[in-house]
């Protein structure tokens, strides 16, 4: 996918969570969650500006995990200016973490598809439904993104 249906894939995964947040923290948390969310939902897609395979490392669970822990702490760090560093890290890490692994599903559509647990297990997954570069396809996923968060934020909000 492109980044309007890497963007939408990763709103549409977290909407859920930030949806939560916003009931019990606030909207700042959630909205912390979210903007983190949208910020990750096209990191793995940095493969094309460095020397490896595309879909290869940044496109697997390991580059998730390690990259959501990274987030994590940096989140930790971030909080203590704000005075909630665990609730902001966690907010961080789990936002990175969904965000990342829409990007998988996202690209697990295409026939290209991924190798999400290389080097450990061989396995290839794609379930083939749409093309990349599918301008259709990535709208609709955006148009999806957008219109779930800001439904079920209203709904909290009302």
């Amino acid at each position: 996918m492109y980044w309007p249906g890497h963007v939408g894939a990763a709103l549409l995964l977290y909407a859920p969570v930030g949806t939560a947040l916003n009931a019990r923290a606030g909207t700042v948390l959630a909205a912390a969650g979210t903007g983190t969310a949208v910020l990750f939902s096209t990191l793995p897609d940095i493969d094309k500006q460095l020397p490896v395979e595309h879909r290869g490392p940044t496109h697997t669970l390991w580059f998730a995990a390690g990259v959501a822990v990274a987030a994590g702490l940096i989140g930790l760090l971030g909080g203590v200016a704000f005075g909630a560093p665990t609730a902001l890290g966690v907010v961080a890490g789990t936002a990175a973490f969904i965000s990342l692994c829409s990007h998988l599903l996202a690209d697990s559509i295409t026939p290209m598809g991924i190798a999400p647990l290389v080097p450990l297990v061989a396995w290839h997954h794609s379930f083939e439904l749409t093309r990349a570069a599918n301008v259709t396809a990535n709208l609709v996923l955006l148009t999806l993104g957008l219109f779930t968060t800001a439904g079920v934020h209203a709904v909290v909000l009302l």
